[in-house]
């Protein structure tokens, strides 16, 4: 079978979707890959991986333009009707959206979606949202045209269970996107009390939180780093860079800048944390997880399903950056007990986030 792979993001289709498009092709698939970004960018890259990469326009994954969006739905299209795929695989709120509609008008015969968080717009207090209004028609309209939507946490499931726009039949769960575990492999802690954020620089994440934290872990071990891996996004909450220029140059926090492969950070800290609002399930944190670290993150959709409090790290409240800091010095004060977390969280990835169990449900689902 020929299998599309559609996303609003080319990286994350790349890094986050590598083992699963393998997997596909073990079983003797066709995979095409697309995304917006420029053919002659990431050919090459989707090509080592014996992938076919087409370029899809429109498609911005964090615009409001609805000319941009038409333009997108008629590229998505277009890109259906000459690859005839036999199923197609989407995820991310534009791809999904547009790309479900598309493929059902073009006689895909298999649609499937991933729900890997409900993001900012749709967890949004105030549910009179014009934006949320219009997004969840969207979504009603998409979903009723797959054949299964995959979720990676319970809490974004029942949402959209309880807002109607899914059917239980079409559930489909899995452990997040999972993690490599020949790629990331254990590592030993840090000796030094050094703590890693990774991660998009948007409020959503808990970057705030992370840095207010700092002041206070700081001004008790003042030896600690606290560290600050990611791109400045341009999501609705993102975060400008000269926002937290001032924390770096009081030396509260590090800013690492952004990478394509984090093993070399993870290895050189003892700690991780995630203070994020909400996930589909973060892999950052499986990442961590598989390299032994402990784990500092929120009691919030997505973040509980790695964290089992007080075993492989601690769940805090959400935006309360006190809580957070506690924590963080905790684990400085109580190393012995930290490393035993490490390696909980690792066995806690090998039984539930290993990438090829969480393949084998999502290529059984498709019947691939």
């Amino acid at each position: 079978m020929k299998i599309m792979i559609l996303s609003s993001y080319a990286p994350s289709l790349f890094f986050f979707r590598e083992d699963m498009m393998i997997a596909m092709m073990n079983n003797g698939h066709e995979i095409v890959a697309a995304a917006p970004e420029s053919k002659e960018e990431w050919d090459y890259k989707f090509g080592k991986l014996g992938v076919n990469y087409i370029s899809i326009n429109g498609i911005d994954r964090t615009g409001t333009n609805p000319i941009n969006d038409v333009i997108g739905f008629f590229s998505i299209f277009k890109a259906i009707i000459k690859e005839k795929p036999d199923k197609i695989f989407t995820y991310q709120a534009k791809t999904i959206i547009y790309g479900c509609i598309a493929a059902k008008l073009a006689g895909v015969k298999g649609i499937y979606a991933l729900m890997g968080g409900l993001g900012s717009i749709l967890r949004n207090d105030k549910k009179r949202s014009l934006t949320k209004s219009i997004m969840k028609i969207e979504y009603k309209v998409a979903f009723k045209c797959c054949d299964n939507i995959f979720f990676q946490n319970k809490d974004d499931c029942k949402e959209l269970l309880d807002m109607g726009l899914v059917k239980r039949e079409q559930v489909a769960m899995i452990n997040g996107s999972g993690v490599n575990m020949d790629k990331f492999r254990e590592k030993p802690l840090s000796q030094n009390p050094v703590f890693l954020f990774i991660g998009r620089i948007i409020r959503d994440k808990g970057v705030i939180e992370y840095i207010e934290a700092a002041k206070i872990v700081k001004e008790k071990y003042p030896e600690a780093k606290i560290q600050l891996l990611g791109f400045f996004d341009t999501n609705p909450t993102a975060i400008r860079k000269e926002e937290i220029q001032s924390y770096v140059d009081e030396g509260i926090i590090e800013y690492l800048g952004s990478t394509n492969d984090v093993r070399p950070f993870l290895e050189q800290c003892a700690y991780f944390v995630l203070p994020s609002y909400h996930e589909g399930t973060p892999k950052s944190v499986l990442e961590a997880m598989a390299m032994g670290r402990p784990i500092i993150t929120t009691d919030a959709p997505g973040c509980r399903e790695t964290v089992i409090d007080g075993v492989n790290g601690f769940l805090v409240p959400v935006k309360d950056p006190q809580a957070l800091a506690e924590k963080m010095i905790w684990m400085i004060e109580h190393r012995e007990e930290a490393e035993k977390m490490g390696q909980e969280s690792l066995k806690i990835c090998r039984e539930k986030f290993d990438v090829n169990k969480v393949n084998e449900v999502i290529l059984k689902t498709m019947k691939l």
